[in-house]
């Protein structure tokens, strides 16, 4: 799916204009004088290690890249910091509840359907309940570092990296 252009304003409803500001092109409503600003989406994930050092992964029941593995995550929704977001998607997804220990940084995605996904990545180490897929996960499982399965995003792969690579678990 391609992302959709905005052609109509959603403040006034009159048909939305390109024109040429602060050195880009914006969109632009002529009815209501308002530029139309575009923002990346923002998304959180989880790097949820388990005793044994193996990271928990989901396996993805929808597009994009469906079939694929990715860490627990999801885009935030409103009046939610990145942190309850990721537990929540944490719970929807895998049945389990978590403690944040650390945040593993920020980064972002392309998306054909959101154009730039803004993504922030924490990790878990203490969690509790019951490992069963949900939500929009068809499998739910932890995985060996050297036995990971193909990544669905870069961004997940990176927090996956950084944990391996600065955090000892």
């Amino acid at each position: 799916m391609a992302m959709v252009q905005k052609m109509f304003c959603h403040y006034c409803g009159t048909r939305l204009a390109e024109k040429r500001l602060d050195g880009r092109s914006r969109l632009y409503c002529g009815g209501c004088r308002r530029v139309i600003y575009e923002n990346p989406v923002p998304a959180s994930c989880l790097v949820v290690v388990d005793p044994s050092d193996r990271v928990l992964l989901v396996k993805r029941n929808m597009e994009p890249q469906k079939g694929f593995w990715c860490l627990p995550g999801g885009f935030m929704e409103l009046g939610e910091t990145p942190e309850q977001a990721a537990l929540r998607e944490l719970k929807e997804e895998t049945g389990l509840s978590g403690q944040i220990e650390i945040l593993l940084g920020i980064n972002s995605n392309y998306s054909l359907e959101y154009d730039t996904v803004l993504m922030v990545g924490y990790l878990v180490k203490n969690y509790t309940g019951i490992l069963k897929p949900g939500d929009d996960a068809a499998d739910a499982a932890f995985f060996p570092l050297e036995e990971l399965p193909d990544i669905a995003f870069s961004s997940h792969l990176k927090f996956i990296r950084i944990t391996h690579a600065v955090y000892s678990y």
